[in-house]
């Protein structure tokens, strides 16, 4: 039986304000799934009520069972997170870190290590098993913590602007990652900004495309859709031109900020 995230309208509240409003979508095994939004759409909180990390109406499943009826052990048996800003001051090992993440398994420490290990190797970052996480480049800490969702070994990755603050390689390696990751049949909710990284993830399996502002959910379509370009444009109140490279496909700002622009460049 495959697993699935499933939230049923789902809304969330802060001072009186909607955080979220009546939000519904499903992630099933196997599919990738791309959030775009503005900044303050409630990306990071949807993820966080996924979870069952925030108080939040309506209903979230994992496997058909509430999320806040899992034990955190269940839970990551089911998903794992990866957050946009995850500070770690303690200076522990690599393989430290990597170990600690396989929390959920009923296993001996030396069997957690060898799990750390596959998993590092994974994510060709094996090389820093025995450094410091505190001394590692922002590259190689979001590297490792990949490693950390593979140690974890669950069907689904929730991930939230994996790629912020890293230099252009770095995000083009690691959406190439999290590409292989799906193709090998997790499922993967990826939030981003760069709705072009998506051309580095790869495969004949299309990818969804959602749209999220100001809480509610406002398009819904695969990324290879003739339609996307509008869609995005909308969502961030910006005219789009679609430019054709050997690469595919590329998304780009109108120049003179028209609504339905699109160029094309051999």
């Amino acid at each position: 039986m495959s697993s699935s995230l499933q939230m049923i309208g789902v809304s969330v509240h802060a001072r009186e304000k909607a955080l979220l409003n009546d939000v519904s979508l499903r992630l099933n095994e196997g599919e990738f799934v791309a959030l775009l939004g503005p900044n303050g759409a409630g990306k990071t909180t949807l993820l966080r009520a996924a979870l069952g990390l925030t108080k939040a109406g309506g209903r979230v499943l994992l496997d058909d069972q509430p999320v806040k009826s899992l034990s955190g052990a269940d839970r990551a048996a089911k998903v794992a997170w990866l957050p946009q800003h995850s500070h770690i001051a303690e200076p522990i090992t690599v393989l430290e870190q990597i170990t600690a993440a396989r929390f959920r398994f009923s296993e001996s420490h030396r069997d957690a290590e060898t799990g750390a290990l596959r998993a590092l190797e994974s994510a060709d970052a094996a090389q820093f098993k025995d450094r410091r996480i505190t001394e590692l480049s922002g590259g190689e800490q979001q590297r490792v913590a990949v490693a950390g969702l593979i140690a974890q070994e669950s069907p689904l990755l929730l991930l939230d602007e994996p790629a912020n603050h890293l230099d252009p390689n770095q995000q083009i390696e690691l959406y190439r990652l999290i590409g292989r990751l799906w193709r090998e049949g997790r499922g993967v909710l990826c939030i981003t900004h760069d709705v072009n990284m998506l051309r580095y993830v790869g495969s004949d399996a299309p990818i969804r495309v959602i749209g999220l502002s100001n809480g509610r959910l406002q398009f819904e379509c695969e990324y290879a859709s003739t339609e996307l370009p509008s869609h995005v444009g909308a969502l961030f109140n910006v005219g789009m031109e679609v430019l054709d490279s050997a690469g595919g496909r590329l998304l780009m700002p109108a120049a003179h900020g028209s609504t339905d622009a699109e160029r094309t460049q051999a």
